[in-house]
């Protein structure tokens, strides 16, 4: 456990607190050096002696990048295998490929490995948007009078494509659910 008073965070305090990190969570790279980053600058406005204090944290940070580098080589975190998952899960949730790939970017992966990890097939685009659909009770799950533009808009700004919107709205509710399981099912 990394704690002000027992002076500036070393390689086995450090690769612990990754370790009770990645237990808990799964993470990219660049995430698991953010979480670091942070419990070294916790320590350093905690820290009692002020001394060299700059000098120890940057020793710290530079420590915490070799932690999770020997962790990466050790296959322990994969930015793939989390933009592959992350991908996945957010289908299913209804996100759109826009939105999957800004999610990803924003979790600090790779541009080019977050477009390669989102499936990109219409019928998985076509999937999600029926998913959104069904949660926001529009197109063929609609519960009220239909209000075109407004089912429209909410796909649209949730970054799905217009031919998709438009197919989407105009399924009829059985091949709607059918989609839906499909997607589930992949």
């Amino acid at each position: 456990m990394i704690t002000p008073s027992s002076g500036p965070p070393d390689e086995t305090a450090l690769r612990e607190a990754a370790l009770s990190y990645l237990a808990r969570y799964t993470a990219t790279e660049s995430g698991l050096i953010a979480v670091l980053d942070r419990k070294i600058e916790r320590w350093a406005r905690g820290a009692r002696e002020r001394d060299n204090l700059v000098e120890q944290m940057a020793t710290a940070k530079a420590i915490a990048r070799t932690v999770v580098a020997h962790l990466v080589a050790a296959g322990a975190v994969s930015d793939m295998v989390f933009a592959e998952n992350r991908a996945r899960s957010l289908v299913r949730a209804g996100r759109s490929r826009r939105a999957v790939t800004a999610t990803l970017a924003a979790k600090g992966v790779d541009a080019e490995l977050a477009r390669a990890s989102v499936p990109d097939d219409a019928e998985t685009e076509l999937g999600a948007a029926l998913v959104l659909a069904r949660k926001q009770r529009i197109g063929p799950f609609r519960t009220r009078e239909p209000d075109r533009l407004r089912e429209f808009g909410i796909l649209a700004r949730n970054g799905f494509p217009r031919a998709v919107v438009e197919q989407a709205l105009d399924m009829d509710l059985a091949e709607a659910e059918t989609r839906i399981q499909q997607l589930r099912q992949s």
